[in-house]
């Protein structure tokens, strides 16, 4: 973010999804951004996502935990929605979802009367929106091909965590948004109450899916870099409890739901008296 040289180790997470290898996180001393280091490459990094299990490309209900994580979807699709509409200023316009998944939200806001268009990099997520919405969703090379000021509103649902060109890709979010249109991102918080709780143990962390571990300030920072000013922003205290409940599956406790579902509610207070202790927040820019 700040091209700083002065890095510090911060902790070592395992990947307990898929590969079972250890990963280390580093924080720049100069503007506290934490990044994953050692990353697998664009080429290989693709397998660290193949387990049926991976929600939001297989979008599979096998299990409690992904049962209670669609219920809680549907109400939120509809709070998403909404927020575009308000922040936009506009019940129909023109949306690009960047990491649209299986293509519920992009659905969604088709079906509010938004011109929406959808990049996904996972083929077999683009074949299922195709499949069950007829969302022709495309691959991460038309973000190129738009043209300028083309959108009133870009989303990225817990998406910009994954990117692996951050910053060209914040470059082209600035030429594609209309000068009085919103950039809407969700990112998973660091500085939450259930990232301070678990630790290294923190299932957000997703290392090595999650290159990027963003706080309240930094994302504020990054958005400066290129252009933009935070207009608003909002917590999800709906992820501390999925978040919480894959965390105890992951340190082996037999009752994880309970145990998730007790600290998730923990979290959820701990948000009311402050909204930057949120699970993951939204965040709302505009251009400057």
């Amino acid at each position: 973010m700040c091209d700083g040289k002065h890095l510090e180790h911060t902790i070592t997470c395992t990947d307990h999804y898929a590969s079972g290898e250890r990963f280390t996180l580093f924080r720049c001393k100069d503007c506290g951004f934490v990044f994953t280091q050692g990353v697998p490459s664009e080429a290989v990094i693709g397998r660290y996502y193949e387990t049926p299990d991976y929600i939001s490309h297989t979008d599979t209900h096998r299990g409690l935990m992904n049962r209670v994580y669609h219920r809680v979807r549907q109400y939120m699709l509809t709070r998403k929605a909404k927020l575009v509409e308000r922040t936009a200023g506009l019940r129909e316009g023109s949306l690009l979802d960047i990491g649209t998944g299986t293509g519920y939200f992009a659905h969604t806001m088709q079906e509010r009367g938004w011109q929406v268009k959808a990049i996904e990099k996972s083929a077999q997520a683009r074949e299922f929106a195709a499949k069950h919405f007829g969302l022709e969703a495309e691959a991460e090379d038309a973000l190129g091909r738009y043209e300028k000021e083309a959108f009133h509103a870009i989303t990225l649902w817990h998406v910009m965590e994954h990117l692996e060109h951050l910053n060209e890709t914040w470059e082209q979010l600035s030429v594609l948004l209309k000068k009085d249109g919103v950039l809407i991102v969700a990112v998973p918080n660091l500085t939450s109450y259930d990232a301070q709780k678990y630790g290294a143990w923190w299932a957000a962390y997703d290392v090595p899916r999650h290159l990027w571990h963003f706080s309240p300030s930094t994302i504020q920072q990054f958005g400066a870099k290129h252009g933009f000013k935070l207009a608003e922003e909002h917590p999800m205290p709906f992820d501390a409890f999925y978040v919480s409940m894959l965390t105890e599956k992951y340190k082996g406790n037999r009752l994880f739901f309970l145990r998730g579902m007790w600290t998730g509610l923990l979290a959820w207070f701990s948000s009311l008296v402050k909204k930057e202790r949120s699970s993951s927040m939204i965040y709302v820019f505009r251009k400057k």
